[in-house]
């Protein structure tokens, strides 16, 4: 299958894996990565870019294919070595970031004189205008079904993609309740280009989580998922 984002990542299938803390190690990208998507490794799960490197050289004995690295910018008091861990990036000759949380701006031009593809996560479709204008390369529409943070707008997919799709000109994969083959017919028709997956890949072998889980995750409902910390807005996706 042949669309934007499979031309812009080289890869064989639009499906990214999503950048998830603690599951996203090098066995779980190459994985992704040999099977024709787009693997991603998790930056911040690592404690130093040092850790990083290592990661990614590790996934570089496991895939030839490409993979790509996740990035969060957070606000923190005392914020990690963001420019280590991209000189990580860097030397490790990773050539696709996944960035979240805050606006990637400050980092974009030591990422895209590398030759660096950035895609962007958003949860609005004025975030993703914002990431198309200062570079990005591609946008990860997420909405409101997606775990983890799905921001305060509470938009679903059915409207959130074909209102992106109106509005960006760059490419973009839907993220939020993707899980299976229907999940891609439905993103693409929806205007993406392809979909970011998360949760459904904890269920896989090669992530780093107890079996407990896994079987809870398979055995969940559309009703066993919980929003908590809305008070605080900074909303969170849980399995109940």
């Amino acid at each position: 299958m042949k669309t934007r984002i499979t031309e812009l990542f080289g890869i064989e299938r639009p499906i990214i894996q999503g950048g998830m803390h603690y599951v996203g190690f090098a066995e779980l990208a190459a994985a992704v990565s040999n099977a024709g998507g787009l693997g991603i490794i998790t930056a911040l799960t690592q404690p130093s870019p040092a850790r990083l490197a290592a990661e990614i050289a590790k996934a570089h004995t496991m895939t030839s294919k490409p993979f790509g690295v996740n990035l969060t910018f957070l606000p923190a008091v005392n914020s990690p070595d963001y420019p280590g861990y991209i000189d990580a990036i860097i030397e490790g000759g990773v050539k696709i970031v996944e960035t979240a949380g805050n606006n990637p701006q400050k980092w974009m031009p030591r990422l895209k004189e590398n030759g660096i593809k950035v895609i962007h996560k958003c949860t609005a479709v004025r975030h993703a205008l914002k990431a198309e204008s200062i570079g990005c390369d591609a946008v990860s529409v997420d909405g409101f079904e997606c775990g983890g943070h799905p921001g305060e707008d509470d938009v679903p997919n059915m409207i959130l993609l074909p209102r992106a799709a109106e509005e960006l000109s760059i490419p973009f994969v839907a993220s939020g309740g993707m899980a299976d083959g229907r999940s891609l017919v439905a993103a693409l028709a929806l205007g993406a280009e392809g979909m970011n997956m998360g949760t459904r890949f904890i269920a896989t072998k090669e992530a780093p989580v107890h079996q407990n889980v896994k079987d809870a995750i398979v055995k969940a409902s559309e009703l066993d998922t919980r929003l908590i910390m809305r008070s605080l807005r900074n909303t969170e996706r849980v399995l109940a």
